[in-house]
Parts: structure tokens; C-alpha cells; sequence
């Protein structure tokens, strides 16, 4: 197999010369420059591994100037996240971030190599695989980008991190992803780390062996094993507990893993994808997240928009909702009045498509009519509340502000002594009667 490493750097050049001469099947070629790359390596190369960021011609100059004649490798130590996401745009095979071992690299070069010999296969599942992704029915201005960028990130084996507010459909997307990938006909599995009690994470990841525990009868395949060859969903990562996060990392840069109670590690060949609606930033700062695992997961992030920025959907997938709920009870075909749809894009979903969905299958379920009234979604109740909430937060906050001086918040919010000591008794503000 043919290697072509484009390096400007002479010690990381010539160490990783040294590192994959070990490998007798590879037969490596080095240039210190893309310029110099272009004019000498032969149209027999298999492989280019290049670093980004090089003096002369970058190594996205160079990826467009090879125009998808060649397999890429990229390599780097400090690419910004533009150029991450442009090179995964190009068609790179992969990303691999300094420092990695000569293992890491070799195992991304025989990937490449394992595609290739499997692409009319692949192509023709993913293809099948693409025709039959529907999940999404309706695709808004602001959703096609996030989209976009997660289907050219599924080609390659990089990490992908979804974005976005509770509600927005991020398993959805980690399962289009999978869909659209080279692992379309291997499994799918999807973990949610908020609903693993702590104590069982290690176990329910990584699988154990007989005895590893008093209640541990039998050995089992932990969600890593189970996913071997294809994709692993883990949602909620920033609940990951920090103990546990070097092992996570472990995982993911030599691609094996040690059951509780083994001796010795499994290959696995696991493509990750995480999602989180949590500040990881502000874990990272308050000693909650490892920063160095943050950047591993964080190769490809995909912001997901909330369901309020994404009006030409709203409607429909709640058309598309009421159809399945109909199917599904046998109920006749039900309908919204222009006044339900007018009310449904008045709303601003904060528990997103969550929200609507739920919001449609109690308005199909409990409506006496064909027609659903916007009576029948019982969304204006909804608001209420939340103005109502909102409200209460106000004043209770004003009133902590001045520790429970009720004629300084009477100043700050304008109001008499008396209509105060009535507003703390309708928002049942016990603490400050």
C-alpha cells in the first residue's frame, strides 16, 4: 500500500517515516511541502497523510487541488474548527489531532483501505439506507445546514458532537448519521448516560467478567462490544462521571477496551457519536469534564436549532403526528382548523418537537371532533402558566434582592405595601409573608 506523508516539519516527518516503517505492507514516501508533494508522488499512491497548517499551499489548498483523485489523512495539531469542518467537506477519510501513536495512524490507513475494498457494497446499503430516511419531514432553512454538515462528517470515522436543546431530535440525528455512514449495515445503539445510575455506567459501557462483581453470575458484552463495526450514541455525555472519563478516552485513541474484571483489552471498531445540552465549556472549567476528551468527541459539532427557529416544520410534523396517531387507534381522519395551526406557530415549543408531538397525541386522543380546535391543544392554559412562572420568579427574586424588605420592593417594583403582601400570597411566596 502506498503512503505519501506531506509534512513540513522535519522531526514529525521523519518520525513517522520511522513509526510506519515498522509495517512491511507499507511502502512510505515523505515531502516536506504540498507544493513539492503535487510535483514528484505517482498516481499509484493509495494514501496521503497531511498536516493542515504548512507554510505555501495548506493542506486544504492541497485537498482541493488533488479534486477527490486521492484517499486524505489529515494530521494536525491545531486546526481550527473551520478547517476541520471544511476538510471533512473535501472528502477526507479522516482527522486524527497530535499526539497520536503510530498504531492510531495505521489503524486510520487500513480503514481507508477496508473501505475501498468494500465500496460498491457500501454504496449500494447506504444508498438503500438513504432512500428510506424519512425521519425528517419537513427540512427548514436552518435545519439543512446542521444537516449538511452531519452528512458529509457520516462518510468519515471522525467524532461528532450534537448540539442542541432538550426536545430537538438529536437521536434522530445520530441515528441519520449512522444511516448515512459505511456502517449503515452494522448496529446502531443508543445510550442515554442521564438514566445509568453512576455505580453501573463502567459496566453498562465497558461489559465485565464472571465474578467481576458479587452479582456477576455470567460475563457480559458491555455497549461498546455490542456496537462493534458500528455506532455508539451517547447522549447526555456531560454526565459522564470525570473517574470514568479516562477510560472513555482510552477507548477512543487505541480502540479497545478492558472489561471489569479482564485481564486482557478488546479491539473494538466503534464510530462515537455524542450529544449534550449542557455548557461543557463550564464542566471543563469547574474540573467536571476532561478537556482533552471534550476535544476528542468534539472533532465535527453540530448545532441542532430549536424547534422556534424552525417554523416551516412545525406544522408539518404535526400533520404528520395526527396521521400516525390516527393509524395507530383507528381513529378517522382527523384534522387542524386554521385556528389550531395558527396557534401551534404562535407557540414557542421550549420542550421542542418533544413537546409538540405530546401536544398533538393528547389533542387526537381527547378531541370530540374530526377537527382539532385550538381549544384542543390547550396551549393558551400553557402560556398562562408560563407568564404566571415568570412572574413568581420576578418577585421572589426582587424580594431575596433586599432580603425580604417589603417597603424596598415596593419601591423597586412600584407597587403599594398592600397589592405586594397580596401578589406574595397568589405566587404562595411563604417564605417572605
Amino acid at each position: 500500500m502506498n503512503v505519501v506523508i506531506v509534512e513540513d516539519d522535519i522531526n514529525m516527518r521523519k518520525s513517522l517515516e520511522l513509526a510506519l516503517a515498522e509495517y512491511e505492507e507499507l511502502n512510505i514516501k515523505s515531502y516536506k511541502s504540498a507544493a513539492e508533494a503535487l510535483k514528484k508522488m505517482g498516481e499509484d499512491t493509495d494514501v496521503i497523510v497531511t498536516d493542515i497548517n504548512m507554510p505555501g499551499m495548506d493542506g486544504i489548498e492541497f485537498i482541493k487541488t488533488l479534486d477527490g483523485k486521492f484517499d486524505v489523512i489529515i494530521i494536525t495539531g491545531n486546526a481550527t474548527l473551520n478547517k476541520a469542518i471544511e476538510s471533512v467537506r473535501l472528502g477526507v477519510k479522516d482527522f486524527l489531532t497530535k499526539p497520536f501513536d503510530a498504531q492510531t495512524l495505521y489503524d486510520a490507513i487500513k480503514r481507508v483501505e477496508i473501505l475501498k475494498q468494500k465500496a460498491p457494497n457500501f454504496t449500494q446499503a447506504k444508498e438503500a439506507k438513504t432512500q428510506n430516511s424519512d425521519e425528517f419531514t419537513h427540512v427548514s432553512p436552518s435545519l439543512k445546514s446542521a444537516l449538511n454538515i452531519a452528512k458529509k462528517a457520516a462518510l468519515t470515522d471522525v467524532s461528532i458532537m450534537l448540539f442542541g436543546e432538550s426536545g430537538v431530535g438529536k437521536e434522530v440525528f445520530a441515528n441519520f448519521i449512522h444511516k448515512n455512514s459505511p456502517r449503515a449495515n452494522k448496529p446502531f445503539i443508543a445510550l442515554n448516560m442521564a438514566a445509568i445510575p453512576e455505580n453501573l455506567i463502567e459496566s453498562e459501557l465497558f461489559g465485565f467478567e464472571k465474578g467481576a462483581f458479587t452479582d456477576a453470575a455470567a460475563a457480559k458484552k458491555g455497549q461498546f462490544e455490542l456496537a462493534n463495526g458500528g455506532t455508539l450514541f451517547l447522549d447526555e455525555i456531560g454526565e459522564m462521571p470525570i473517574n470514568l472519563q479516562p477510560k472513555l478516552l482510552r477507548a477512543l485513541q487505541e480502540r479497545e477496551i478492558t472489561r471489569l474484571g479482564a485481564t486482557k483489552s478488546t479491539s473494538i471498531d466503534v464510530r462515537i457519536v455524542c450529544a449534550t445540552n449542557a455548557n461543557l465549556e463550564s464542566l471543563i472549567s469547574r474540573g467536571k469534564f476532561r478537556e482533552d476528551l471534550f476535544y476528542r468527541l468534539n472533532t465535527i459539532p453540530v448545532l441542532i436549532p430549536p424547534l422556534r427557529e424552525r417554523q416551516e416544520e412545525i406544522i408539518p410534523i404535526a400533520e404528520k403526528t395526527l396521521e400516525d396517531v390516527c393509524a395507530q387507534y383507528g381513529f378517522a381522519n382527523k384534522f387542524f382548523s386554521q385556528e389550531a395551526k395558527d396557534e401551534l406557530l404562535g407557540y414557542d415549543f421550549p420542550g421542542n418537537i418533544r413537546e409538540l408531538i405530546s401536544i398533538i397525541q393528547r389533542a387526537a386522543i381527547l378531541s370530540e371532533n374530526d377537527e382539532i380546535t385550538a381549544k384542543d391543544l390547550f396551549i393558551k392554559s400553557r402560556k398562562k402558566q408560563e407568564i404566571s412562572d415568570k412572574k413568581r420568579e420576578l418577585f421572589a427574586d426582587v424580594l431575596r434582592s433586599v432580603e425580604g424588605d417589603l417597603k424596598e420592593a415596593c419601591e423597586i417594583l412600584n407597587l403599594s405595601e398592600n397589592k405586594l403582601k397580596e401578589k406574595i400570597k397568589i405566587y404562595n411566596l411563604k417564605e417572605f409573608e
